[in-house]
């Protein structure tokens, strides 16, 4: 069986992108097509390479039935452009950093997350680090409606049943 490969991004690896792997994983349990994947998440800087995912993303997810603390931070690495089949990004700055890093033949890989979310009218999900409580739950609605709209999007291929 062919698996889907995504990985998500952001800059840190500690907020977004892992809140994103772990919703994701969870919506993709939950509909009893997780064995149809593989996902990840990593940072585009190396500041947090082994650390948790930040306590205040933990507690808003594990509010909403989805547990971060067994993913650690890393940093995307050049195998990760050929190795994933969607790389999703949570903002621009993310986007332009990993379009310079990316050899030409994987740029179609690198997606903005929230283009499967038209609905909210945004590309980007706001890094919730400098802001309070509010700011990581306004994350978690983004990501809970762009994890609807992506793997509705993965299934109208022939890879997900």
């Amino acid at each position: 069986m062919i698996k889907t490969s995504v990985l998500f991004v952001c800059m840190g690896n500690i907020c977004r992108s892992p809140t994103a792997e772990g919703v994701f994983a969870k919506l993709i349990k939950d509909k009893h097509v997780d064995k149809y994947f593989l996902i990840d998440s990593a940072g585009t800087h190396a500041y947090h390479i082994g650390d948790a995912p930040d306590l205040r993303s933990q507690k808003a997810a594990n509010d909403r039935g989805v547990t971060l603390a067994h993913l650690r931070a890393r940093k995307v690495n050049r195998e990760d452009f050929v190795n994933f089949d969607f790389i999703l990004v949570m903002d621009d700055d993310n986007y332009a950093n990993l379009i310079m890093q990316c050899p030409e033949q994987y740029k179609n890989k690198i997606h903005y997350f929230l283009d499967y979310a038209p609905q909210l009218a945004t590309r980007e999900v706001p890094d919730p680090y400098y802001g309070g409580k509010y700011g990581f739950e306004k994350v978690l609605d983004m990501i809970e409606a762009a994890s609807l709209g992506f793997l509705a999007h993965v299934q109208k291929t022939d890879r997900v049943k």
